[in-house]
């Protein structure tokens, strides 16, 4: 009987110790990890801390969201934003490192919306292989002098189109000019559609699609997002219907352009239905990035009448160039546009401040410890950039704009990242630079500097813009400078 009772009794004791030793540990190492985890709140139950983020961004400063955590938590710090625990980093060395690992540590992450619209197959989302392969092709195809040209060739137009219909007696909207430029070169490269009832159509659409970016994750009939989604379907079906005409044409030699060298490529993958998402979800640089970089630009210029200045007086780089090409009786070429120092300098420094991309969004796939924290498994991570392109550790007095920084100053540093980094960087970072080159060649050549100061408070500023002034820039304003701003 003893010995039955030992018997009993014994593998109980044995399953219990066990039981304790594991648990014991398991506390403990959640007592570790709680430790290296980033001081921060998550905030409120469900909705975390979305509502100042959000409220934040529609500021004129909207890293003041960060800078606020950043005094009371140090550079890296915890919070709850889009329905996700997030850590948050305003260091240039902790993105860096999010932006060069690669899909064993994280995957693309966006509020629930933007991956609903975007789709599985996307560019933005997809990882591996594939994701290698298409950024590989359209990077190559994006830095061709082929396309360059094209480019050039198409900016060129439009730009001149678009000052040609700017009247004396009215302001002129630079967003809006911008963004029909940029819109129709951008959508000749992906799918060789020249301005027209289609291109007029395709273009409602997209701006249906954009609408539900950022909306509500709720998709039913009436919503933003579900009219986006629907918006998104009609898109594709126009995109299709180029694709299917190409298949049937024939494979080119030499693409002209995007849907050309997708369909190029051999891989199976490479589905139809795959190019038509990809090609829209390109088409967003177009209404976003690229005309909010020449818009601020513009703005930034109005405000600094020395760098106006060097770019406009007599014997500066962009009246020296035009009176050389006009002598020669040649055209510029996209390599004349961005040869120009002080033009570079100018769109370097309007990349710092306006911050177009604001920072990239991941998703941790195991826990990741980088200079001492923690990155918990699941977690979301927001490498946010325009803390660090405004962090006055990194730049002398990080909200003046001061083109003459970049003189002796490394553009290929964590510091500034503009189009993020890694195996991810924006393939369009050449040609977004070309277009704001040909642009500003173009305004500062064509039109005269205002001669009187420019205002000093913001509502002279904002009369100036209304004011009936020809062909001076400080007629040229935007509908949303303020909006610009956040991005």
């Amino acid at each position: 009987m003893d010995t039955t009772w030992i018997l009993f009794v014994t593998p109980i004791l044995l399953c219990t110790l066990i039981f304790y030793c594991r648990n014991k540990l398991s506390l403990k190492l959640k007592s570790k990890h709680r430790n290296q985890l980033p001081l921060g709140t998550l905030g409120l139950p469900f909705i975390g801390e979305t509502i100042e983020f959000v409220s934040c961004a529609y500021t004129d400063r909207p890293e003041s969201f960060m800078n606020k955590r950043r005094a009371m938590y140090g550079k890296v710090f915890k919070s709850h934003i889009f329905g996700s625990p997030t850590i948050v980093s305003t260091d240039a060395d902790v993105n860096k490192f999010i932006l060069q690992s690669d899909a064993k540590l994280f995957v693309p992450s966006y509020p629930k919306s933007l991956m609903k619209l975007m789709g599985e197959s996307s560019i933005l989302l997809i990882n591996g292989t594939l994701q290698r392969r298409i950024h590989g092709l359209i990077g190559a195809f994006f830095k061709s002098q082929q396309l360059k040209i094209q480019i050039t060739t198409d900016m060129e137009k439009y730009v001149q189109e678009s000052m040609a219909n700017w009247k004396e007696d009215q302001p002129i909207y630079i967003q809006d000019e911008t963004k029909k430029i940029a819109f129709y070169v951008l959508v000749k490269a992906l799918i060789s559609l020249d301005p027209g009832e289609e291109m007029e159509l395709l273009k409602k659409h997209f701006q249906e699609f954009i609408s539900g970016l950022m909306s509500l994750p709720i998709n039913l009939p009436g919503t933003k997002l579900y009219q986006s989604l629907q918006a998104k379907r009609k898109m594709a079906k126009l995109v299709r219907k180029t694709i299917e005409a190409r298949r049937n044409k024939g494979i080119t030699e030499v693409p002209k352009d995007v849907v050309d060298v997708l369909l190029n490529d051999t891989s199976e993958r490479l589905t139809d239905d795959l190019i038509a998402d990809n090609i829209i979800d390109m088409m967003i640089p177009g209404e976003d990035s690229v005309p909010v970089l020449m818009t601020l630009a513009t703005k930034y210029l109005s405000e600094c009448p020395a760098a106006l200045q060097q770019l406009t007086v007599r014997h500066e780089e962009n009246i020296q160039l035009k009176k050389l090409k006009d002598q020669l009786e040649e055209p510029l070429c996209w390599s004349d546009y961005l040869s120009l120092p002080f033009t570079q300098r100018v769109i370097t420094e309007t990349l710092r401040m306006g911050n177009i991309i604001n920072g990239v969004m991941r998703k941790a796939l195991k826990d990741v410890e980088i200079k001492g924290y923690l990155i918990p498994q699941g977690w979301c991570v927001f490498a946010n950039f325009r803390s660090v392109h405004l962090d006055e550790k990194n730049y002398d007095c990080p909200y003046q704009f001061n083109p003459w920084r970049w003189q002796n100053k490394e553009m290929n540093s964590y510091n500034f990242s503009p189009f993020g980094g890694g195996q991810r960087l924006c393939p369009g970072i050449d040609l977004a630079r070309l277009e704001a080159s040909i642009f500003l060649h173009h305004l500062v050549t064509q039109f005269r500097r205002y001669n009187s100061e420019l205002p000093n408070s913001k509502n002279e500023k904002k009369d100036a813009h209304r004011s009936k002034k020809s062909g001076n820039l400080s007629c040229l304003s935007s509908q949303k400078f303020e909006a610009t701003s956040t991005y």
